[in-house]
């Protein structure tokens, strides 16, 4: 897996009008880790796509009439099949963290690559799911400098109170060995 043009080869692209400039291009230094659903707690379906891109009919479930109005984003989405899908180019700035902290810093949009993972945060996600996403975090890490395994986060740790997600069935140590098991492939 590569990165051309902040773009990952090999993904499906979904380009979502909700994301604007970066102050600094160069200052992507943290990567957030999501959980989504549309509706919540069902998969496999283009409702977020729809969400991303600003065309979720509300007529068509009672939850999209409290979201359907939302300008939201992230740069990728990983389905439960492992299948990515990339909404907004890396050097942009996606709208997926809102009110957030990071070591004291603020709009961690302005700093960060946002990361869904369809799911939610009491349904285990697949193997697909975590092997897929060492995958784009490996190739994160080779394109982007200011990037490390020491800045990869979740969203309730960069919006607590607020946000809960990935959640409890997120297993962090899976995804630290699957990347630990990469470096030791590369060395």
């Amino acid at each position: 897996m590569t990165i051309d043009q902040h773009w990952l080869t090999g993904v499906t692209r979904i380009p979502s009008p909700n994301f604007d400039e970066r102050a600094d291009p160069s200052d992507i230094s943290l990567l957030v880790i999501h959980c989504i659903s549309l509706p919540p707690g069902e998969f496999g379906n283009h409702y977020i796509d729809r969400l991303f891109c600003n065309q979720l009919d509300p007529d068509e479930h009672p939850y999209f009439k409290e979201i359907h109005q939302l300008t939201v984003s992230a740069h990728l989405l990983i389905k439960r099949s492992g299948e990515t899908l990339q909404y907004v180019a890396f050097d942009k700035r996606a709208w997926h963290a809102g009110k957030s902290v990071y070591e004291g810093r603020e709009r961690c949009n302005d700093f960060s690559i946002g990361i869904e993972l369809e799911g939610t945060e009491f349904v285990e996600y697949t193997d697909e799911q975590y092997t897929q996403l060492a995958a784009v975090v490996n190739a994160l890490l080779l394109a982007y400098p200011g990037l490390s395994k020491q800045r990869i986060t979740g969203h309730s740790d960069i919006a607590p109170g607020r946000k809960t997600d990935p959640g409890d069935s997120f297993d962090w140590q899976r995804l630290w060995g699957l990347l630990n098991r990469a470096d030791a492939v590369e060395e």
